[in-house]
């Protein structure tokens, strides 16, 4: 049985030339998403959300994997704002709002999902179901065209590679940041690279800003 692996069957959008600004169109894709509100990586809401993502991830893939598809569950991508964007400025991480998301291969039946949620909301005998597990949606994301960086190094040393981004890079192509508007202004970030197994300065993240013609 071959096993999936989107950063390479997906490359474009998931395994990028690193160091590397473009413009690049997403098409429409599934994901489990689950919002929240908190400094990402110690804040309960945070960790909550992320012990009942990817046990529901993982349940789904297995029950793929028994239908005769295997894969490899895709990076954690998030989604990043704030009701006031100083905060994103001041550092403020207590006020960030975020979507995290797993991306569902196409493939992946709803009569799955449903399952994948049954048998993880039973939970097991010395560990009880996740408490975010009802949060978690199953939504389409179409982001569509965007401005897309590859970076290697440390979280803290993204800003000036978005400022370029935004003020630079972006315009120059002839397109613009769309306003705030249903959230068409949140910064996407994938996440290649586990921190907990790879040194800082290897860490490989996307960096994604949603894009509109300069002229809209």
């Amino acid at each position: 049985m071959n096993k999936v692996d989107f950063k390479k069957t997906l490359k474009a959008f998931y395994n990028p030339k690193p160091k590397q600004y473009e413009i690049i169109k997403i098409p429409p894709m599934n994901f489990l998403m689950i919002d929240g509100i908190g400094s990402p990586g110690t804040s309960t809401a945070y960790i909550d959300s992320l012990a009942a993502l990817y046990p529901l991830a993982y349940k789904i893939k297995f029950l793929s994997k028994a239908a005769g598809q295997d894969y490899i569950v895709p990076s954690l991508q998030a989604l990043w704002w704030a009701e006031d964007m100083d905060d994103f400025v001041n550092d403020n991480k207590d006020n960030w709002q975020w979507t995290l998301m797993l991306m569902l291969p196409d493939w992946i039946a709803s009569e799955m999902i449903a399952e994948a949620f049954r048998v993880v909301g039973l939970g097991k005998p010395k560990k009880p179901a996740p408490r975010l597990l009802e949060k978690i949606r199953v939504e389409q994301y179409d982001e569509g065209l965007v401005a897309q960086y590859l970076h290697i190094g440390a979280y803290e040393d993204e800003a000036p590679i978005l400022r370029h981004m935004h003020d630079d890079y972006i315009p120059k192509q002839g397109y613009k940041m769309p306003s705030q508007h249903k959230g068409a202004y949140k910064h996407h970030e994938i996440y290649i690279s586990d921190p907990r197994k790879v040194a800082k300065e290897k860490l490989k993240t996307i960096l994604r800003q949603p894009i509109i013609s300069s002229t809209k």
